[in-house]
């Protein structure tokens, strides 16, 4: 008789030579009834009974006590019969009562006729992480029915030089060859090319040759030509006289068990750069607070000087730089603090066209003529939830960015319209809605790993002195506060795409549509007004001011100092307050203020949003003055907080 698996015949000592010679797996068979009607050296070793012992005995000894009494043996069975397959990780009981931790594989063994005749039942001892074999010591049939019943581990033989000689289902289903297509084949064919050039197979086979055993993980080919991570032990066959007869070879498809590290190691890693990122900002938005309070003092002084002093060629031109260049200076930590989503917004409900089209005529002279700008906007575009004022700022920013990357010229093409999900997203629904803008150009594009770092804070690829690297950050640290999310697309040659996710707006949201300069002051003059700030540069710098304007200021360097001179002189009109102060903060001092002398007009001064104060000052309804501020918007801010004392409730 010629089996159909095989090149030639078969005969039961191959087979046991198969077998025997996998010591890493346990490859036993139970009867119908689960009895064990055959036991091999590695099932003796995994579990310690000889075969004259066990053989004969129900198979349920091996599991413990717990899983006995829950009928876990029968259902094993029972699932084997039925399904087709059992498997399953679990404990198991040697014969010195000791439990090691096993994975075990039972499939059915049918006869021609489909009539069930046992099973066949792997089981590898995952304690110490070894692969175990199993011996069968039953005739021919009995062995080729165990090997063919395996259809998670590929188990076949090579001859001495590598050529396949039997070929199992599990080799089948793997590697995807029929038996007949690859029986007689040379095993190289399972390598990649690059393998195969370096003589891997080769080395392999004289690795175990040599040492009795090779064992690896690498990538093999499947015969529709896709690749898998393998987990491959090649064993050498010998005659009892040493002679090489040939290869036992496991092959086990770890595709899923790979991937599912590397998808672990990539989380880690998205995890460390989020931390990064977290830590940069959280520093970013600490010196961005201090330089705006240095800020506030020299573009203060800097404006009353140059207030007091008569016009000098040679002194005011200089003055005016250094207004200019404090300015610049100010933009600097508006986009340090939006990075570090610790710029207070203003969110209402903007409408993305209306904006864009009266910034449009700024974004053309800022431009210039080399560069056409297109917009379009999907009709019936729904408000987004966003501050308007920072959004142009994004915009700008953008637009700027598409210039600056095609210095002879191009398009800019700024879009928008609705869309379900904000990308990769995970902290949103994914059917929520946004508002999607765009901004496309037509430059050279950026490569991936540009395109990777486009938006970490302080990349930049302009030349030196001619960009913080902050620009995108700030977008990103706008698109997040608003509850969205900003992201790039690019491909070499193709421009860069710059997108920014906005959520749509609530029905209650109050449009918002950012407009021009501050209104003007009325010249109010005569009111007692209490300042405090603990940053004494800034305090003297805003007194000043304000006493210049006609005002009498009382000055104070703490909260408690605040409070004290609010109890001690009840002649003060209005508190002006930095909000970010030790110990107590603006707004609960202001609270206390309110308790004792309710109507009293109260604002707040600061460039910096800690969600706890911020919401405290919205719930008691105080007014806020960014820093750094000048003496016109100061004067303005002081209007407002009459006025608003002044109004009826």
């Amino acid at each position: 008789m010629t089996d159909a698996t095989t090149s030639g015949p078969i005969d039961g000592d191959r087979y046991r030579l198969l077998v025997n010679a996998i010591t890493d797996y346990a490859i036993y068979m139970l009867d119908a009834g689960g009895h064990v009607a055959s036991w091999n050296a590695g099932a003796e070793r995994f579990k310690g009974y000889t075969p004259a012992e066990i053989v004969g005995e129900h198979f349920s000894r091996f599991y413990t006590d717990e899983d006995r009494a829950t009928g876990v043996p029968a259902q094993a069975l029972h699932q084997a019969a039925t399904e087709g397959r059992f498997e399953q990780e679990g404990w198991r009981v040697r014969k010195d009562g000791t439990r090691f931790w096993a994975h075990v594989v039972i499939d059915p063994i049918r006869s021609p006729e489909g009539g069930l005749i046992g099973f066949a039942k792997i089981t590898r001892d995952l304690t110490e992480r070894k692969l175990a074999a199993e011996a069968l010591r039953k005739s021919e049939e009995e062995f080729r029915l165990l090997v063919e019943g395996v259809t998670d581990y590929a188990i076949y033989m090579l001859d001495p030089q590598g050529r396949v000689t039997t070929w199992n289902a599990g080799a089948q289903r793997i590697k995807g060859y029929r038996p007949e297509e690859i029986i007689g084949g040379h095993f190289s064919a399972f390598y990649t090319e690059e393998d195969r050039a370096s003589g891997a197979p080769d080395e392999a086979l004289a690795v175990a040759a040599r040492e009795g055993r090779f064992e690896t993980e690498a990538l093999r080919v499947r015969k529709d030509g896709t690749s898998f991570r393998a987990h491959v032990v090649i064993d050498a066959i010998r005659h009892e006289d040493g002679g090489l007869l040939g290869f036992a070879k496991i092959t086990r498809d770890v595709t899923e068990r790979v991937e599912a590290q590397r998808a672990l190691e990539d989380a880690r890693e998205a995890l460390f750069q989020s931390q990064k990122i977290e830590a940069i900002g959280q520093l970013t938005g600490g010196i961005a607070h201090d330089f705006n309070n240095l800020l506030m003092a020299v573009m203060g002084s800097l404006e009353l000087v140059r207030k007091r002093l008569d016009y000098d060629p040679r002194v005011t031109p200089l003055i005016d730089n250094a207004i200019q260049g404090a300015e610049r200076g100010a933009v600097l930590t508006q986009r340090m603090l939006s990075f570090a989503r610790k710029q207070e917004l203003t969110f209402g409900a903007v409408d993305v066209p209306v904006l864009v089209r009266g910034m449009s005529e700024f974004i053309d002279r800022t431009i210039g003529p080399n560069v056409e700008v297109a917009l379009r906007f999907s009709p019936g575009l729904p408000r987004a939830h966003s501050d308007p004022y920072q959004l142009e700022a994004a915009l700008l920013n953008l637009v700027v960015n598409a210039r600056d990357a095609m210095p002879r010229g191009g398009a800019i093409t700024i879009s928008a319209e609705p869309v379900a999900g904000a990308g990769s997203m995970t902290e949103v629904p994914g059917d929520a809605a946004f508002v999607r803008i765009s901004v496309q150009d037509t430059g050279e594009g950026m490569d991936e790993a540009t395109l990777r770092r486009a938006t970490e804070p302080f990349f930049t690829t302009k030349g030196a002195g001619k960009g913080t690297g902050l620009g995108l950050s700030m977008v990103h640290g706008l698109a997040e506060q608003s509850g969205g999310r900003f992201g790039l697309t690019s491909r070499e040659g193709e421009g860069v795409a710059a997108h920014i996710w906005l959520p749509v707006a609530g029905k209650d949201e109050t449009a918002e549509v950012a407009s021009g300069a501050p209104k003007p002051a009325s010249g109010r003059r005569g009111l007692r007004i209490l300042v405090v700030d603990d940053d004494r540069l800034v305090l003297t710098n805003t007194v000043a001011m304000l006493e210049d304007l006609g005002h009498t200021v009382v000055a104070a360097e703490s909260a408690r100092q605040g409070l004290a001179a609010a109890q001690k002189d009840p002649g003060i009109d209005l508190v002006i307050t930095d909000e970010v102060m030790p110990r107590m903060s603006g707004s609960e001092m202001a609270g206390r203020m309110l308790e004792s002398r309710p109507g009293l007009p109260i604002g707040v001064v600061t460039g910096y949003a800690d969600v706890a104060d911020q919401g405290r000052r919205l719930s008691l309804g105080l007014p806020r003055l960014a820093k750094p501020f000048t003496q016109a918007t100061l004067a303005a801010f002081v209007d407002q907080l009459i006025l608003a004392e002044a109004e009826p409730a």
